[in-house]
């Protein structure tokens, strides 16, 4: 039996004969060249040609081969032993290899870094590829068909993805893709805008290690474990790491800290993917060493472009696509989705479940209508995210400009999409103290009252206290007097330092010892109670700061909107 030892970069045990082959292909999986797979019908040969980097179908001699080999490097084919009588028919047949996850990569395990390592990427499987001719398809394999929709269909490179300026043909990001350029960066955007496509892109182009991790299923030491492995790639091979990291975000700013030296040294090329504000999110020291490429929503068009690729995939002939699925209702999801793309793919996947289902019995006259009332009913809405804090604020400014009806509007929005409802209600006694405050000092204990009502009412009934206060807000008077005077001492406490730390008058100290009141405490105050009208002659600030004014005498502000008042036919002002 041959020695064996274990690979500086991958860890796996290779033949000692074999190692430095494996190390310059780049430690792929090591065949077994004599071993027949489990069915006994394919085995594994070796071509000694070189090969294209994209999957190719090869059918020489009759004989039916994948060929799966990144460019420049050895192919593996997958052949019939049966193929000499296959080539007197000259009957062409094609297999399709079951490769697990994405749809667009081949994978191999990871030796301990936790995450998937993509060798090479393949792009979308050559039998369900939507722009390889209807008739040259073959059978989808299994894996692939129990895949959503929306993963067998991502884009795999460049021209197909839609709807992002920064991968047009002039967009920066294109550019350092295509350049093999890509430096550290954070893509942000929200659901579905294409952040993990345009990475996994840029692993179907570099000529660099690809390792993708996600924040909510691995840690800090599944990520120390790829910076080792990314260090002695370097240094052996000269071959660089890209780690892309979905979901970012879900890192602490504290757990961030281990990515810094290795983005610092050049060890790895870090993606971060998220959906969050990164000036909130991530760790400034390496916010700085990365460059960020906002992602904008997708407009309906793009959707609807995304839309018809997809449904092109799935129905290779025209006439096959069910007559439910026409233009109007493909406009109708790509509007409801709201720029998510995968949100769109998702209810095009029901649909097409639904609309392909037999016409007999209860589906019999399923209409259009029909389908629509059976797709979901969830609003494109993040409970965390920076939706979450834009539709509140939208709801809050709403209220502030006495617009009941943005107001409502705002509310059913946030309950619909299933915001937590004492969310809602913390919020309204804020404003009715912020905004309505000394105006109608009823509003609070309205506000106060709402969310005890929410608390012990609950939902779905607890919806009509909601919309009962959010209206009284709206039509309240508004009076900032008392948020405007707090505002105007803090900011005086934050230019002035001595402001904030001078003597409180010896006469409004409390006084419980006897030690303090030989020291003057308490002494000389009086109490207004005992006065008549509770007039007395006192001063309350501290010495420095008498004849310092904070409230002001004025509910609202004195800035006048010209444009309002030419709306409403007052003329100028």
């Amino acid at each position: 039996m041959s020695q064996r030892i274990s690979c500086p970069v991958c860890n796996r045990d290779i033949a000692l004969s074999s190692i430095n082959r494996h190390l310059d292909e780049g430690c792929p999986e090591e065949p077994n060249l004599s071993e027949t797979s489990a069915s006994g019908f394919f085995t594994l040969t070796k071509n000694k040609a070189s090969a294209p980097s994209a999957p190719s179908l090869s059918a020489n001699s009759g004989r039916s081969t994948i060929n799966l080999s990144p460019a420049g490097g050895k192919d593996w084919l997958v052949s019939s032993p049966a193929s000499k009588q296959s080539q007197q028919s000259q009957q062409k047949r094609t297999f399709s290899l079951p490769f697990q996850g994405s749809s667009h990569d081949a994978k191999k395990p990871d030796s301990g870094g936790g995450g998937t390592v993509f060798t090479k990427s393949f792009g979308d499987d050559v039998t369900a590829d939507p722009d390889t001719p209807a008739a040259k398809r073959q059978k989808t394999n299994p894996a692939r068909s129990a895949m959503p929709l929306a993963e067998r269909v991502r884009p795999n490179t460049l021209n197909n993805i839609f709807g992002q300026d920064l991968v047009s043909p002039d967009g920066i990001l294109r550019r350092m893709i295509e350049s093999d350029s890509v430096k550290s960066m954070i893509l942000w955007g929200g659901p579905g805008c294409g952040k993990t496509t345009i990475a996994r892109t840029i692993a179907a182009s570099t000529k660099a290690r690809f390792v993708e991790l996600s924040g909510t299923t691995n840690n800090i030491a599944d990520c120390k474990k790829i910076f080792e492995q990314a260090k002695s790639e370097l240094g052996l091979l000269g071959r660089k790491t890209i780690l892309f990291i979905d979901e970012i975000h879900r890192f602490t700013k504290t757990q961030q800290d281990v990515f810094l030296a290795p983005v610092e040294s050049g060890q790895v090329i870090l993606i971060g993917a998220t959906t969050e504000n990164p000036s909130f999110k991530v760790q400034s020291a390496l916010l700085s060493r990365c460059r960020v490429f906002t992602l904008k929503p997708l407009t309906t068009e793009s959707t609807l472009k995304i839309l018809n690729r997809a449904l092109s995939t799935e129905f290779p002939e025209q006439s096959d696509i069910p007559p439910l699925l026409d233009d109007k209702l493909l406009t109708y999801l790509a509007e409801f989705a709201s720029g998510d793309a995968r949100t769109a793919l998702n209810l095009l996947e029901i649909s097409i479940q639904l609309a392909s289902q037999p016409q007999t019995g209860s589906n019999q006259g399923f209409t259009q209508e029909d389908l629509k009332k059976a797709l979901t009913k969830t609003l494109v809405y993040d409970r965390q995210g920076d939706g979450h804090y834009d539709t509140i604020s939208a709801f809050h400014k709403s209220v502030r400009g006495n617009d009941p009806d943005a107001a409502l509007y705002y509310l059913g929005r946030m309950i619909e999409s299933g915001e937590d409802p004492l969310f809602i209600s913390r919020r309204m006694m804020v404003m009715a103290s912020e905004d309505i405050g000394l105006a109608d000092n009823t509003l609070l204990p309205l506000a106060t009252a709402t969310h005890f009502a929410v608390q012990n009412v609950g939902m779905p009934e607890a919806r009509i206290n909601l919309a009962h206060c959010t209206v009284a807000l709206c039509l309240a008077k508004k009076s900032t007097r008392a948020y405007r005077g707090l505002n105007n001492v803090l900011a005086l406490l934050q230019s002035d330092p001595e402001a904030a730390s001078a003597p409180i008058p010896l006469h409004l100290r409390n006084a419980p010892t006897t030690l303090m009141k030989t020291l003057g405490y308490g002494k000389e105050y009086k109490y207004p109670p005992n006065y008549v009208d509770g007039i007395v002659k006192q001063e309350y600030l501290p010495e420095r700061l008498i004849g310092k004014k904070f409230l002001e005498d004025i509910d609202l502000g004195t800035r006048i909107d010209e444009e309002a008042y030419e709306e409403d036919g007052a003329g100028e002002v």
